[in-house]
């Protein structure tokens, strides 16, 4: 039940998990959080697009997979890194770096959820939320 006590794990095993059985999307609630990480993934190429929509009871949000020409996802890993039992947090200057360059890390700030690059450069430090390379 690690959906219930932690749903930012769970959004990211569903995405993990469609990925590997190679669905076009994947449909789950919606929080600012959420969204503003699946906003992200999609700025920096990882998914498709990203669609919420106004349910009967709660928000949903629609993620649509990207794939390359060989349909292998255009993400290798994607782990949480704070996690209810143990928050990690790094100052803004040690914002860590993922796969040399070639991964991002999604950052919780005081100034909204931004990448690991963008909390750099604005000198802002915060909840390391995932890295996805």
């Amino acid at each position: 039940m690690s959906g219930l006590t932690d749903p930012m794990a769970d959004m990211l095993t569903r995405i993990r998990n469609a990925a590997a059985a190679r669905h076009d999307s994947v449909t789950l609630p919606a929080s600012n959080l959420r969204v503003a990480v699946a906003r992200i993934l999609k700025d920096e190429g990882f998914v498709r697009d990203v669609e919420v929509a106004d349910g009967k009871s709660f928000k949903t949000m629609k993620i649509s997979l990207r794939y390359d020409e060989r349909k292998t996802p255009m993400f290798r890993g994607i782990q949480r890194v704070s996690k209810p039992g143990r928050r990690v947090y790094s100052g803004k200057s040690e914002v860590p770096r993922v796969s040399g360059g070639l991964g991002i890390t999604i950052v919780s700030t005081s100034k909204g959820v931004m990448t690991g690059q963008e909390a750099r450069a604005k000198s802002v430090g915060g909840e390391v939320l995932c890295k996805v390379w």
